[in-house]
């Protein structure tokens, strides 16, 4: 796979984990929560994987329009602090507007 294919499958890859995981890493990073920075170390992290083909069937078997909440990316995830944080992150402003 060439460089380019490879950087825009792990690209697709880690938005798809995000959006299973209810992340739109547009909107963090317009709200400020990720940088373009950020998302590019996301990336090279995401090309460092060691299980990208686990990776893909987990994401097969995963649909972000499920009802379902998946709670945690799985454990091989080179990003899952990352988007545990971010996910943090947003219920902690949902639970502050629904407070408000």
């Amino acid at each position: 796979m060439s460089k380019a294919r490879n950087l825009n499958h792990h690209a697709a890859m880690m938005n798809r984990m995000a959006q299973v995981m209810r992340i739109d890493l547009t909107a963090e990073m317009a709200q400020g929560r990720m940088s373009g920075e950020d998302w590019k170390d996301a990336l090279v992290r995401c090309t460092g994987c060691t299980q990208p083909e686990a990776c893909t069937l987990w994401l097969s078997e995963h649909d972000p329009e499920d009802e379902v909440s998946v709670n945690e990316p799985p454990k091989y995830c080179e990003n899952r602090l990352m988007i545990k944080r971010l996910r943090a992150e947003v219920a902690a402003e949902r639970a502050s507007k629904s407070i408000s």
